[in-house]
Parts: structure tokens; C-alpha cells; sequence
């Protein structure tokens, strides 16, 4: 599944191609976060894995209930997560 992320300021630099794995057992919600003051938002499956396009400077927010059941976020820099062509 691919996700664009057609409504970027072009200022903000070239959308890259950038990958996630959920490997966990449990559903997560994956937020992307600085762009243009906009928000995007996916529920990721157990084993589900998916592309997206966003900025390099973007931040890609992982939401994951902790065992005690206390929220908790991973946040991971999109350039950290391009696909190498």
C-alpha cells in the first residue's frame, strides 16, 4: 500500500520513499508529523508492512500500548526509513 502525501510545500525539499514493518503483535497507529502543520494517520497491523511518501525531515510517530497499558509513542526520522533504489 503506498500513501502520498500529495499536499506537501514544495520549500519543504523532495518526497522520499520511505518503509515500515509493524512487528510486533499488536496494532499500532502511525502518525506523520511536521509537514506544513498537517497530519496523516494509519492503523498498522501485526506483521503489516507499507510505503509511504513524505519529506526527509518528517517524523514518523508510532503509538503502541505498553504492557501495563500505558500509551506509548516511538518517534523515527523518515530519512532514517527511505528505500535505497
Amino acid at each position: 500500500m503506498t500513501i502520498a502525501l500529495d499536499r506537501l510545500e514544495k520549500k519543504q525539499g523532495q518526497k522520499i520513499l520511505c518503509f515500515y514493518v509493524n512487528t510486533t503483535r499488536q496494532m499500532q497507529v502511525a502518525k506523520i508529523s511536521h509537514i506544513s502543520n498537517e497530519e496523516w494517520e494509519h492503523i498498522v497491523f501485526p506483521g503489516e508492512r507499507f510505503l509511504f511518501e513524505a519529506v526527509p525531515e518528517a517524523e514518523l510517530e508510532i503509538y503502541h500500548s505498553h504492557e501495563n497499558g500505558e500509551i506509548r509513542c516511538e518517534r523515527l526520522l523518515c530519512k532514517g526509513l527511505k528505500v535505497n533504489q
